[in-house]
């Protein structure tokens, strides 16, 4: 039996072979060319030119002509099986282009810091729920890094991301959410673990928790930029692949590491976190979003991240 992959026809003629493909089909349904015209409305002759140039396209015959109408050749059967499917894929995704084409979107898949998401995210989601109460929001709990590759992938439509995601301005659109302070984290049992407030000088000689690039890329780089402002180069331990395991490593290996403020806020047994009066020593928090028309709703959402963690960030400054 001959099997043709009409998908390969739909790319190649979107237009004419569409129609070409779609005529076939009622066709068959009516078994009559006469009847099919009449439905297709169009005149006999101009269907049955364009079944013969579905004919040649495919190089063999998709139906047999009889006095009581049409029926399928075998290329025919085993094409009318598999082009529905195939026709109404394409028609969702023509549909679901065009809709986001026009700024409108009913899914919003998120990518997002899981540390992240209780202060900044939950109070965002609130708010576009009232605006946008028809729009579903699907949520990653993703690593910076991995947040990265479904961006790459168009698996996610937006990603709340630490500094990482200033490397990917020239791919994606970026917004720096705030710029926030940085605290030391330490072993509470740590003579430094008492203090208000130290400078970054005062870990010099401290080991420090390491983290994967491909999990948190560029993260000790720019731990490293903040030592050797405070005059240091700092020395770097176990690797932690999340935050969890970071806190984990800091109170059974005795080492140190740096976090943005916003942490504090989730305290850790057995781990002191202490606020550093080194001014230059900030983080950034950013959102990163696919490119293109930016839907209605992303666009929501957007704007009401900006508004918790500045209203949050407000409420940080006053505590510190």
């Amino acid at each position: 039996m001959l099997v043709w992959d009409c998908r390969y026809a739909v790319c190649a003629y979107p237009g004419l072979m569409l129609t070409q493909l779609r005529a076939f089909l009622v066709a068959l349904e009516e078994g009559s060319l006469n009847r099919a015209a009449i439905r297709l409305r169009m005149s006999q002759s101009a269907l049955s030119r364009q079944m013969q140039a579905l004919e040649n396209e495919v190089g063999g015959a998709l139906l047999e002509r009889t006095t009581a109408g049409v029926r399928p050749t075998d290329a025919g059967h085993a094409l009318a099986i598999s082009l529905p499917r195939v026709l109404a894929d394409y028609d969702t995704a023509m549909a679901e282009a065009r809709r986001l084409a026009r700024g409108q979107r009913d899914l919003i898949r998120v990518g997002y810091l899981g540390s992240a998401a209780q202060m900044f995210l939950d109070p965002a989601l609130f708010a576009l729920r009232h605006t946008h109460p028809e729009v579903k929001v699907k949520l990653l709990d993703l690593s910076p890094g991995e947040q990265i590759v479904a961006l790459r992938k168009g698996e996610i439509d937006l990603a709340l991301i630490g500094q990482e995601g200033a490397l990917l301005s020239s791919e994606f659109y970026t917004r720096k959410l705030a710029t926030l302070p940085v605290v030391a984290v330490m072993p509470a049992d740590h003579p430094l673990a008492s203090r208000k407030r130290i400078s970054l000088k005062e870990l010099r000689g401290e080991r420090f928790i390491s983290s994967p690039d491909e999990d948190l890329p560029g993260r000790d780089r720019w731990i490293t930029q903040l030592c050797r402002r405070a005059g240091f180069r700092p020395k770097f331990v176990q690797e932690a692949a999340g935050v969890s395991q970071m806190f984990t490593l800091i109170g059974s290996e005795g080492a140190v590491t740096l976090v943005p403020t916003y942490l504090k806020s989730f305290p850790v047994a057995g781990v002191a976190m202490v606020q550093l009066s080194d001014i230059k020593a900030t983080w950034d928090f950013l959102v990163v979003w696919q490119r293109g028309r930016t839907a209605n709703s992303v666009r929501a959402l957007l704007d009401a991240l900006s508004a918790t963690v500045e209203h949050v960030c407000e409420i940080m400054s006053r505590t510190t």
